[in-house]
Parts: structure tokens; C-alpha cells; sequence
């Protein structure tokens, strides 16, 4: 929460994108480049998984849903009917969740991803035809969502924001009515303290808080920009952060009443059903709601929130893109509407290599790289650059400005110890706790590996360098360089009588 107000209140009173508001300290642009390009990888592989949900919404409209039985032409031989399963098939400690033989895994694999048409990342093959329109269906919704800035995207927004709600609502009140859904919510609030001292849990957590909140991406910075002066973004950072935290909370109930269910249904343990990403959404959720009497509704419904949820979260991360870079180039600015449609119609082509036969072996490899450690970093380097080298003073006489009041003492020491210590120590942690890349059974090559990072210290690296080419394009002495480079645009004056705020002790000690 302490950097989700930081940002709002960063993009509020600079009223600039992730890139130049960094006039306030011009040597950590390169924070700016870092983060809008972290935003540009994650829409690389982000709208595949929309067009997923957008394949999975086509084929929900029939009136027996096509992953409830065997018998399709994409099922194997060995495909086994639900409702004939025995726990004893799975044998050797095999969960319920990796159990690739049902019809809606299979559907899922099989039907969608052809992954059984691929032998691994170096065997990708071409674009599914089916899911290739509905990635462009997906694209031409975003760039008409985003070409006119917020005057479309703040109208589109209503939509998507609020439907997921009502579905989630809608969702939950049946889940709890089905068997086994008590079992679910009581596993759901049941707290495993041992897994707190795991370093891994505390880095799950810090990423998935960053992309629940937007944090990191550039997107909140772009779009507080757009805010009035005087908007109470402190009041926006409490209330915005709340309900993110009790829909995630509320969310679960409707997921684990759900999994509850599947674990009666089967006889099986909760956390033999229980499992995360894509198997959660597109495997044991689907087949859950195949076995429900209205299954078709049941099934639009839900892919219709996951269709508006994706499409909200997407274009938060364009405009990051979009607003970041046209701000630093009047060029592109401009010309925004052709812009627009060039990020858009990049992210579709390179997407398209996450819609082959091995594509999901890309998006897994950036789902992790391109957004994993290097978010963390990103924001590090960004809660150091304001609360250290702009001043954690500055920044809350800047507030003051805004809103009429300082912040208090809490969020000051948040953002300049608190925040950055814990953000050190999840970065450090991420890399240590690194293990080779994999995908259920197969294990990524080494080279796969070194690709990914390379994705991952492409945006980190942009840091470094630009403060090395910002040093050393800025003219005078060492010391003067140094001052040019650490203060803020509107204080280069300063610079030049000898009065620089940074080079004094009581700088770095205010809080």
C-alpha cells in the first residue's frame, strides 16, 4: 500500500508518464524505460491468455459443453470420463490437479494448445488459426479501448471493472449451495504457519501483489496523471487497495467452495485438487462447471468475467506503455492513434509465437522472466530513487501541495526504510531460490533458461546504463555532473551557484 500512494501521488503531481517523471532525479530514468518495458513483456503473453478465455467463451455456446466428455476428435485414447474416475488411478502421489487425462484437460492441452503436436520449446510450430482471431479479436477491442487515451478507456473501464462483480457474486452464491463446498472454505481459511518462514511464500506474495495492484508497471503513475491537482489520491491508495484485498479474499470462497465440490465429486483430498494459474482456470474450474445443471450458463458467465477482467488488466498495462512513451516524445504523442495501433499490432505479432503448437512453453517462460524479478528490482530502484536521492521530505511537501496535509510518520518510514528493505530482501532472496525452468514434466533446456534471463536483465540493465549515459552527457566537473544528474530538473539552477540539497548530510537523514 505504501508504493501504491507513492505512485499515485508521484504521477498526480508530476503529470507525467513512468518515464519523464523521473525529472524529479534524472538519473533514474532509465527506472521509467525499465518498467514500461517490463509492461510491453507482460502484453506479449497477456492477451494469449484473454484469447483463451475468448476461444473458451465460442465454444461454451452449445448445449453440452465440448471438454465434459470424452470422444472428441482432440481426446486421446487414454482420456478417462470423470464421472468412471477412481482415485486409484492416480497412484504414485499423482495429484488430481495434474491429472492430464480428463476431458477438460484434454480439451484444454489437446483441444486449444495442441500441445501434444510439439516435443518441447524447440519445437514451436505455427499459429493456431482459431486462436490467432480471437488474439486479434482481443487486440482490436484494446487499441479502440486505448487510441483516444482516457476519454475511451475511462468508458470502457465501468464495464470491466464492475461486471467481474456481479459474476463473482453470482458464482459464489452457487458455489457454497453445491457438496463438499464446506470442506473448500474451511481448507481456504485453514493458515499452514509453517509456510510463513518459507522465503518463497513472501516472494509469491510480493509479485502477485504487484500485479493485483498494478504496482511496478508504470500504470498507476500513468494514469494518476491524468488526475486533477487537488484529487485526494491518499484517500484513492486506501480505499483502491481495501477492495482490492477483500475481492481477492471474497474471490477465494467462490474458488475454493468450487474446488471443495471437485474433491467431494472425486473423493479426494482438497489439496489434491487444488492448483493455481491456467490448471485452476482453464482445467478444474471449466470441468467443474460442466457437471452443473445450467452448465452452458454457468460457463459463459464465467469466461465472460475472466474476457472483462483480462481486458481491464491489459489495457492498464498499454497505457503504461503508451502514456510513458509519448509523454517522452512529443513525436509519438502527436501522433498517438498511430501509435496506439503500433504497440498494438507489435504485441499481436509477437504474441503470436505464444499461439503455436509449443506456445505455451514462451508464455511460461515469459510469464516468469519478464515480470519476476525484475518488477521487484524495478520498484526497489524506484522507492530508492524518491525516498532517498528526491527525499522523502520533498516528496511529502509535494503532497502537501496537493492535498493540504503532510503524510504521516508511518508511510514516511515505509517509504524509506521499510519498503526498500523489504524489496532488497525479496530480490536477493528470488535469485538465490532460482530453480530451472519447467512445465508440468518437461524440463526447459539450459539455453531456454539463459533466454529468459536475458528477458529479465534486458529492463533491469536499463537502469545502470542510463545513469552511465546520463553522467556522461551532462558537461562541467565531476562533482557538478553528479549534482545535474541527482537533482531535480527544476532545481539545475541551484546546481549552478553551489547550492545542491543532496550533498548535505540533513538531506539523506530527514524523514
Amino acid at each position: 500500500m505504501p508504493l501504491f500512494y507513492m505512485e499515485l501521488a508521484l504521477g498526480q503531481y508530476n503529470r507525467e508518464g513512468a518515464a519523464t517523471v523521473w525529472k524529479i532525479c534524472p538519473v533514474f530514468k532509465g527506472v521509467g524505460y525499465a518498467v514500461i518495458l517490463i509492461a510491453l513483456y507482460v502484453g506479449f503473453y497477456y492477451n494469449v491468455i484473454i484469447a483463451w478465455s475468448l476461444y473458451y467463451l465460442f465454444s461454451s455456446f452449445t448445449f453440452e459443453l465440448p471438454w465434459t466428455n470424452c470422444g472428441n476428435n482432440w481426446n486421446s485414447p487414454n482420456c478417462t470420463d470423470p464421472k468412471l474416475f477412481n482415485a486409484s488411478a492416480l497412484g504414485n502421489g499423482t495429484k488430481y490437479s495434474k491429472y492430464k487425462l480428463t476431458p477438460a484437460a484434454e480439451f484444454y492441452e489437446r483441444g486449444v494448445l495442441h500441445l501434444h503436436e510439439s516435443c518441447g520449446i524447440h519445437d514451436l510450430g505455427s499459429p493456431r488459426w482459431q486462436l490467432s482471431l480471437c488474439l486479434l479479436v482481443v487486440v482490436i477491442i484494446l487499441f479502440f479501448s486505448l487510441w483516444k487515451g482516457v476519454k475511451t478507456s475511462g468508458k470502457v473501464v465501468w464495464i470491466t471493472a464492475t461486471l467481474p462483480y456481479v459474476v463473482l457474486f453470482v458464482l459464489l452464491i452457487h458455489g457454497i449451495t453445491l457438496p463438499g463446498a464446506y470442506n473448500g472454505i474451511n481448507a481456504y481459511l485453514h493458515i499452514d504457519f509453517k509456510r510463513l518462514k518459507e522465503a518463497t511464500v513472501w516472494i509469491d506474495a510480493a509479485t502477485q501483489i504487484f500485479y493485483s495492484l498494478g504496482a511496478g508497471f508504470g500504470v498507476l503513475i500513468a494514469f494518476a496523471s491524468y488526475n486533477k491537482f487537488d484529487n485526494n489520491c491518499y484517500r484513492d491508495a486506501l480505499l483502491t487497495s481495501t477492495i482490492n484485498c477483500v475481492t481477492s479474499f471474497f474471490s477465494g470462497f467462490a474458488i475454493f467452495s468450487i474446488l471443495g465440490y471437485m474433491a467431494h465429486e472425486h473423493k479426494v483430498k482438497i489439496e489434491d485438487v487444488a492448483t493455481e494459474g491456467a490448471g485452476l482456470v482453464f482445467i478444474l474450474y471449466p470441468e467443474a462447471i460442466s457437471t452443473l445443471s445450467g452448465s452452458t450458463f454457468w460457463a459463459v458467465v464465467f469466461f465472460i468475467m475472466l474476457l472483462t477482467l483480462g481486458i481491464d488488466s491489459s489495457m492498464g498495462g498499454m497505457e503504461a506503455v503508451i502514456t510513458g512513451l509519448a509523454d517522452d516524445f512529443q513525436l509519438l504523442k502527436r501522433h498517438r492513434k498511430l501509435f496506439t495501433f503500433s504497440v498494438s499490432f507489435g504485441t499481436f505479432l509477437v504474441a503470436l509465437c505464444c499461439i503455436t503448437n509449443g506456445g505455451i512453453y514462451v508464455l511460461t517462460l515469459l510469464d516468469t522472466f519478464a515480470a519476476g524479478t525484475s518488477i521487484l528490482f524495478a520498484v526497489l530502484m524506484e522507492a530508492i530513487g524518491v525516498s532517498w536521492f528526491y527525499g522523502v521530505d520533498r516528496f511529502s511537501e509535494d503532497i502537501q501541495q496537493m492535498m493540504g496535509f503532510k503524510p504521516g510518520l508511518y508511510w514516511r518510514l515505509c517509504w524509506k526504510f521499510v519498503s526498500p528493505a523489504f524489496l532488497l530482501f525479496v530480490v536477493i532472496v528470488s535469485i538465490i531460490n532460482f530453480k530451472p525452468l519447467t512445465y508440468d514434466d518437461y524440463a526447459f533446456p539450459l539455453w531456454a533458461n539463459r533466454i529468459g534471463w536475458g528477458i529479465a536483465l534486458s529492463s533491469m540493465i536499463l537502469v545502470p546504463a542510463y545513469i552511465i549515459y546520463k553522467f556522461l552527457n551532462v558537461r562541467g566537473t565531476f562533482k557538478e555532473r553528479l549534482a545535474y544528474c541527482i537533482t531535480p530538473e527544476n532545481e539545475h539552477h541551484l546546481v549552478a551557484q553551489g547550492n545542491v540539497r543532496q550533498f548535505k548530510l540533513q538531506h539523506w537523514l530527514t524523514i
